[in-house]
């Protein structure tokens, strides 16, 4: 069994187009709020407000597109209606001229962006046998990381030159990603379930529970709790580097992209090594290692002077461990289900995944209000310990 690998990369254009939006937007928006709000645990709160909208509407988005079927396939449709009215939002984000239009920008934008997350999603397993999902998803990653490098490093220069340049340009790579995807990617057909065929959201939520086997609720759990660490310091780092390290807006969007960088160069062997190791194994080796990392960062600019190139050296060393765990989570999702409830678990696992990135921010932007910025990357290490102490807990069995 052979991985397409022209196919698989042809994929990655739909979570190119997911991952060109989320850099620039957690970079930007918490700046453009500090027109308007001093609080760092305000700001954060409305940085929650895609995850909300995720929360509410992705785990039912994938588990209809599991039921949809049309000739254009059963994910499809949703990147049709959600790529381009992202982009339109996304051009007229930095173009506010008041707290309402801003904030009636970005919910625009969030509403569009859930449409579209779990269905692009949930295309890699619809079309990849389950043994080459940890590979394929590392091919995937590194489309999402090379639209994490280009904003965030080449977008920093873009806005140098002009605010609008970033938006716009992200805003045309997503139509042409879009473009792509219907031109090339094929969707296997599906026939008609009967109503007896048909699987709910609720009744998947329940078996998942009720199972005493807890593997997946773990691993669930774990994903919890390590974007709960991650999403609380992406929403957080832009003011952490201009109001607390003293650096302009560009240098927090540079020095983050050293992060997305080396996510970049190790996406696809982090998917060789998840396959080789274990998926679970390796997400352990990436969350010790993370811990260390982060552990490390808090010490710089409190416990030592600040230095950006030992910063940003310790970013490019944080993606690969961050590979590691991300790259590998996905499919050890999917592969604790069947075929017909691949929509659904993606739904799971974005709730996860987005409840965190609701809890996170807003949890880690009361601490800083209460104690200050120093506690940023503490917060981040401990919510991997926990994720750590989770994933110990599972074990391997695939369904499929």
């Amino acid at each position: 069994m052979k991985l397409d690998i022209k196919k698989t990369f042809l994929l990655g254009l739909g979570f190119f187009s997911v991952s060109l939006v989320w850099p620039l937007y957690n970079v930007y928006v918490p700046l453009f709020l500090r027109d308007f709000l001093d609080s760092q645990f305000q700001i954060n709160a409305i940085m929650t407000l895609d995850n909300i909208l995720a929360v509410s509407l992705i785990p039912f988005i994938a588990a209809m597109s599991d039921k949809t079927n049309t000739r254009f396939g059963r994910r499809m449709p949703y990147l049709m209606v959600g790529i381009p009215l992202s982009a339109a939002a996304f051009i007229l984000l930095p173009n506010y001229t008041s707290f309402l239009s801003f904030m009636l920008i970005i919910t625009v934008l969030n509403f569009a962006m859930a449409i579209f997350r779990a269905p692009t999603v949930a295309l890699m397993p619809d079309i990849t046998p389950a043994p080459l999902r940890s590979q394929a998803n590392g091919i995937i990653n590194f489309m999402g990381g090379l639209a994490s490098v280009f904003v965030l490093i080449g977008g920093a220069m873009l806005y140098k030159a002009n605010p609008n340049y970033p938006f716009v340009f992200t805003a045309i790579m997503m139509l042409f990603a879009l473009l792509m995807l219907l031109r090339f990617i094929k969707e296997p057909s599906i026939g008609e379930k009967s109503a007896e065929e048909k699987i709910s959201l609720i009744s998947s939520v329940k078996e998942l529970v009720q199972d005493t086997d807890r593997t997946t609720l773990y691993i669930l759990l774990a994903i919890f709790f390590w974007f709960v660490g991650y999403q609380g310091v992406e929403a957080t780092f832009s003011n952490y580097c201009v109001h607390f390290l003293g650096l302009e807006a560009s240098d927090a969007s540079l020095i983050l992209g050293f992060f997305a960088l080396s996510f970049l160069i190790f996406a696809i062997p982090a998917g060789f090594i998840g396959t080789k190791l274990g998926k679970r194994k390796t997400i352990l080796i990436g969350l010790v290692g993370d811990i260390i990392v982060f552990l490390l960062l808090a010490t710089v600019g409190t416990l030592f002077p600040f230095n950006q190139v030992l910063m940003m050296g310790l970013m490019l060393v944080g993606g690969i461990f961050w590979a590691l765990i991300n790259i590998n989570s996905y499919p050890m999702v999917v592969e604790r289900t069947n075929e017909a409830k691949i929509g659904i678990y993606t739904g799971l696992y974005y709730f996860s995944s987005s409840l965190a990135a609701i809890t996170g921010p807003l949890f880690l932007g009361g601490l800083i209000d209460l104690i200050n910025f120093k506690v940023t990357f503490i917060f981040t290490a401990f919510a991997y310990l926990l994720a750590w102490i989770f994933i110990k807990q599972t074990h391997t069995k695939t369904v499929l």
